[in-house]
């Protein structure tokens, strides 16, 4: 997003926000139990949702992450056998690409919008978007990413995406999204969706109980907060 575009703006200041306030290292810090337990939970149905569309391996398949900030997903993805040359990222913020390239040396990360990705069409087999919607208040703008996401997507590629299903009340800068809703963003594509992730502020505070709590209350369908979706693109249209 340009500079002066009012929502660029906004999201910066949301960010400062966070990096001011030291988010990163203490909310969501995974040295807190319940953070390592959504963290170990959406990669294990990650794993099991792109095994069952057709990506089991990651090893050779070139991954692009929209609004990567500072790495984590991308370590995730490297985790999961991605190659980190081929992996690749792109945040509104520079401060957030210093620290993803600290994070991810090999990956071709850049400071870029979104709705305009300095890659040519059809150059990635996955694109990932983690609480990247949610974050976009603007519907337009939301279609305008996902059409760049499907852009850059080869035919039979996949977008993922991860997402709060809920308006968080203590937060009016992010936004709950619906299934239906991102279905809408990307006509023609196949969805597989999978609710994940136990209500974020009780997954922090389980403590020592969190080996045994987590798996208990995540399976409690309301308990769940997030939706994890892949999108495969047709091969053609």
């Amino acid at each position: 997003m340009p500079a002066e575009d009012p929502e660029a703006q906004r999201i910066q200041r949301v960010y400062a926000g966070y990096a001011a306030r030291g988010a990163a290292e203490s909310k969501w810090s995974l040295a807190n139990p319940g953070n390592a337990a959504m963290r170990e939970e959406r990669m294990r149905v990650l794993a099991r949702t792109l095994g069952r569309a057709g990506f089991a391996s990651l090893k050779n398949r070139k991954i692009l992450e929209i609004g990567c900030g500072q790495g984590r997903v991308l370590g995730e993805l490297a985790a999961l056998g991605a190659a980190p040359s081929l992996l690749s990222g792109v945040d509104l913020l520079p401060d957030r690409i210093e620290s993803a390239r600290r994070a991810c040396p090999l990956a071709d990360l850049r400071v870029a919008d979104a709705r305009s990705l300095p890659f040519a069409a059809g150059s990635f087999d996955l694109v990932a978007a983690f609480t990247v919607f949610s974050s976009i208040l603007d519907p337009e703008i939301a279609r305008n990413i996902a059409r760049e996401m499907d852009r850059v997507l080869k035919p039979g590629g996949a977008a993922v995406c991860y997402d709060f299903k809920y308006n968080n009340p203590r937060n009016p800068s992010v936004r709950g999204v619906r299934r239906s809703s991102l279905e809408s963003c990307f006509p023609g594509f196949s969805c597989h969706w999978q609710s994940l992730t136990l209500l974020p502020p009780l997954a922090r505070n389980l403590g020592a109980l969190t080996a045994f709590a987590y798996p208990v209350l995540a399976a409690i369908a309301p308990l769940r907060t997030h939706f994890l979706g892949l999108l495969v693109k047709p091969v053609a249209r």
